[in-house]
């Protein structure tokens, strides 16, 4: 049976109040695999047929069998191994670039010309199998990217107002309704509204355990829903869910190229160069001694094999591709090899507070009842969402949900009247309520005596301005026929991953961040305080920001930025890597920061900068790697004698190993922090 048959059988209920139970098979949890089979390249095809062709002829040329039994054999191991470089090689060469590739072929058919025809039949033979194998590396990498793809099921069930209807996930738009059946991949990114069920976000998220799903809670495209049924309302264009974003943006990183590469390549023209020239010097000067022609021939073409860069040039690209597609699949979307590379020369962190290091939303954190009100914290909860409930103030709807957090009925709300600057005022059960700042000509010191007055217990100084930024804790006056009842007091929390966040920069950088703020001097302490960050800028318009980053920058650190909001996107501009919350970040933010994090998970922050700078230390690996085959075979063949199979073997054998190198990083192990233990099977 199909995956598809699997996940979409007709055997599912269409109903929300009693979904059945399917049994889900563990593969079903996990990713989708898409696999590249060896055999399905075709240089992997050209590569087993030059070997097959080389090992029926090696047996034939040791019997000592006459040559037209085993030529043809090797003429077609030169022909199946050789055409494909030796086309792309004479390409390059009409642009006036020689290619590495190039110098194989001509060193292979060097040795056919001087009668070594088995050597150059090996070499070609290695060079094709390496040729299949990087190839074969590379499809790997494409595959881990575009296996996201196959996260998200072809249709959805639609519902409509005359019942379901299956369409598929490209056609939906932004307020649809879904019904996610058991055992169902979700078909776009969406927040549920009625059911309740358990979504396996492991492929996306890369949490372990399956995570509970109720009305509110956000779902993405692509994860598998457990054991029960729900009902999703579509919030993302299926072009621009979490999924659709990695793809693209990865692919787009893909065709950049870091500053490591450009310098190799720029390097690599001039080697290539220098290599024909010296080969041409090797063979020449013992020739010139007396030497025979054709052992100085093919001490000159071992040389040309062992002197090419191509493990050199297959160094860079690799880890960097690799951590940029296991960053995508952690909800980091990072948008070019270059921006890959700069995260990991970071030594300093600057971050925004909010909708950065706090939640970016106002939250009801105490409710206290007047001595004498006669009102628990439930009855003026339930007072102040009532009046507040036809508001579309942030405040107002912060009020609301948090009343309906606690499932309180909130009565109906007649002559609703918004002052701005003031609140609001309606008649609740036949009372007069007014929430907010009645009297404008209260200062904050007033407001809060009045507040200690009214038995809060504390003194609170914050602004009550309806209008102003609720960070820090914000006040709320609730008052009845004219009665002070009670406070609200609002803020934006800090994230849960915020201390944790800083804290992992501090020890990757040995600095403590940077809090560069709009916001009051008050409201930024308050936030650097629940975060462990010692150094806070406060007040700053973005002009400041730009300059308090570039002062660091000037003082020789590597300034990684990290905002959300348009005033950011200056300081993501200037600063050496500038990471975006994506979530609630603008469009320009987004647009001008290198890397992306789509669900604004901070602590994929700190996991994105160690992946990067595990990729740069694999990029130093396979240089040193390379470096020194390159050194240890050219001193051989020019201060002894290296047989050119043995030089084939080393050369082509560092390649490949350079390049199964770079892959590592797509283990998920890569991800993880060195401290972390293996996650939990499910």
């Amino acid at each position: 049976m199909s995956l598809h048959v699997f996940l979409y059988g007709a055997g599912v209920s269409s109903t929300l109040d009693s979904p059945p139970v399917p049994t889900v098979d563990a593969s079903a949890r996990t990713a989708p695999r898409r696999r590249t089979r060896f055999l399905a390249l075709p240089e992997a095809r050209w590569a087993l047929l030059a070997t097959a062709a080389f090992l029926s002829a090696l047996p034939l040329h040791f019997a000592d069998a006459p040559g037209w039994t085993y030529g043809p054999l090797y003429a077609i191991a030169y022909l199946a191994g050789g055409w494909e470089p030796a086309l792309e090689g004479l390409r390059a060469l009409r642009g006036k670039t020689l290619d590495v590739d190039l110098l194989m072929i001509v060193a292979a058919l060097g040795a056919a010309v001087i009668g070594q025809v088995l050597d150059g039949a090996l070499l070609i033979v290695i060079f094709a199998t390496s040729g299949a194998l990087e190839a074969l590396a590379t499809a790997r990498t494409a595959d881990s990217v575009r296996g996201l793809l196959d996260l998200a099921p072809a249709t959805a069930t639609r519902v409509t107002a005359d019942g379901e209807e299956s369409v598929p996930v490209n056609r939906l738009s932004v307020g649809d309704e879904l019904l996610i059946r058991p055992g169902e991949r979700i078909g776009a990114d969406g927040r549920v509204l009625d059911g309740t069920s358990e979504a396996d976000q492991a492929t996306i998220t890369g949490e372990p355990l399956p995570v509970l799903k109720t009305p509110g809670d956000e779902v993405f495209a692509g994860t598998l829903n457990g054991t029960g049924a729900l009902l999703v309302r579509v919030e993302r264009d299926p072009a621009d869910s979490v999924i659709a974003r990695i793809v693209i943006l990865v692919e787009e990183a893909s065709r950049t190229k870091a500053p490591t590469q450009l310098l190799i390549e720029k390097i690599e023209q001039r080697y290539a160069v220098g290599v024909v020239a010296a080969t041409l010097t090797v063979f020449a000067v013992p020739l010139a001694f007396g030497a025979d022609l054709t052992g100085a021939l093919l001490r000159a073409m071992t040389f040309m094999i062992v002197a090419s860069p191509c493990a050199v040039v297959l160094a860079t690209m690799p880890p960097l591709l690799s951590a940029i597609a296991t960053a995508g699949r952690h909800g980091v979307l990072v948008k070019s090899a270059l921006a890959m590379e700069r995260l990991g020369e970071i030594d300093t962190a600057a971050l925004d507070k909010t909708g950065t290091l706090t939640e970016g939303a106002p939250e009801v954190t105490a409710v206290r009842p007047a001595t004498g009100s006669g009102l628990d914290e439930d009855a003026l909860l339930a007072l102040a969402a009532a009046a507040e409930h036809p508001s579309e103030h942030p405040l107002a709807r912060a009020i609301v949900v948090a009343a309906r957090a606690r499932d309180l009925r909130l009565a109906p709300a007649r002559d609703f009247t918004a002052k701005p600057g003031h609140g609001v005022t309606a008649t609740v059960d036949g009372r007069f309520v007014t929430v907010g700042r009645p009297d404008s000509g209260l200062d904050a010191d007033t407001d809060a005596e009045a507040d200690t007055d009214a038995g809060t217990g504390t003194s609170m100084g914050t602004r009550m301005d309806r209008d102003t930024d609720v960070e820090g804790g914000t006040v709320v006056r609730v008052e009845r026929d004219g009665a002070l009842v009670g406070t609200l007091v609002l803020a934006d929390r800090p994230r849960a991953d915020a201390a944790e966040t800083a804290a992992g920069l501090t020890a990757l950088t040995g600095t403590s961040p940077v809090l560069l703020t709009g916001d009051n001097p008050r409201a930024a302490a308050q936030v650097a305080t629940a975060t462990g960050i010692t150094d806070v800028r406060a007040s700053l318009l973005p002009e400041d920001k730009v300059t308090a980053v570039r002062e660091l920058q000037r003082a020789g650190r590597k300034v990684l930025f990290v905002g959300d909001g348009v005033n950011d996107a200056p300081a993501l501009a200037a600063a050496h890597a500038g990471v975006a919350m994506g979530r609630a970040g603008s469009d320009l933010a987004l647009e001008t920061a290198d890397a992306v994090v789509v669900r604004d998970e901070l602590a994929a922050i700190p996991a994105v900068v160690r992946l990067s700078r595990a990729a740069r230390r694999l990029v130093v690996q396979n240089l040193l790697v390379a470096g020194t085959f390159i050194t240890v075979l050219v001193l051989w063949d020019l201060l002894g004698h290296l047989p050119l199979p043995l030089g084939v073997a080393g050369h082509e054998g560092s390649t490949v190993l350079v390049g199964l190198n770079g892959l590592r990083l797509l283990r998920e192990s890569a991800w993880r922090r060195p401290d972390e233990g293996r996650p939990r099977a499910l």
